[in-house]
């Protein structure tokens, strides 16, 4: 190898190790921003359903969000999550299921259940947002917060993030997948305002 070719190997290095540094403070800044002002809304993001069972993902989710909407009342629940292989019921399904469990009333809950992904998820709640709704929360591990709530801006919603925990034996895959997926939606949503643009 020619020592120009391990400079190039080298810089290259440098930039990569350095964008995912710039990825990993914003996954962390957006994980800790605080609610602020009125919410009129919660969606909470499907994940994995093992037969009709949540996810240990997805139970976090439902965790997390079931404490905020039973300190208020006010607020709507948007239950989200298509069907996905390996699951008997939608993931949206399964998340009202666990809600009302634990006290949510089933006329708070809304269903979105035919989303494949976060963009859906979020593209395909909007019909249930009530139409005086200002304000709302997107639920979701915390590695996840800042694509999810960058998707839901980047679609008119004025959102913050409620982090739910991630389970330590998916740390780091979610982690390294969730640095993929951020730089797909980067590169994709470039191209499409490219593409308006032409």
């Amino acid at each position: 190898m020619g020592k120009k070719s391990l400079i190039i190997i080298l810089i290259s290095s440098l930039i990569f190790f350095i964008y995912v540094c710039l990825l990993h403070i914003q996954i962390i800044r957006y994980s800790h921003i605080e609610i602020e002002g009125d919410i009129d809304y919660v969606i909470i993001l499907g994940a994995r359903v093992k037969g009709a069972e949540p996810s240990l993902s997805l139970k976090y989710r439902i965790e997390a969000a079931a404490e905020y909407v039973l300190e208020n009342e006010d607020v709507v629940v948007i239950a989200t999550g298509g069907q996905g292989p390996g699951e008997d019921i939608t993931e949206a399904e399964a998340i009202k299921t666990e809600l009302m469990r634990k006290g949510i009333e089933e006329s708070r809950i809304f269903l979105e259940d035919e989303s494949t992904s976060t963009v859906e998820n979020i593209r395909l709640s909007k019909k249930h947002i009530p139409a005086i709704s200002k304000k709302g929360l997107v639920v979701t591990n915390r590695y996840h917060v800042y694509r999810a709530t960058m998707i839901a801006q980047d679609q008119q919603l004025d959102v913050t993030g409620l982090p739910a925990k991630t389970p330590r034996t998916v740390l780091l895959q979610s982690y390294l997948r969730e640095y993929l997926a951020i730089t797909k939606y980067f590169f994709t949503r470039n191209l499409n305002l490219y593409l308006l643009i032409l």
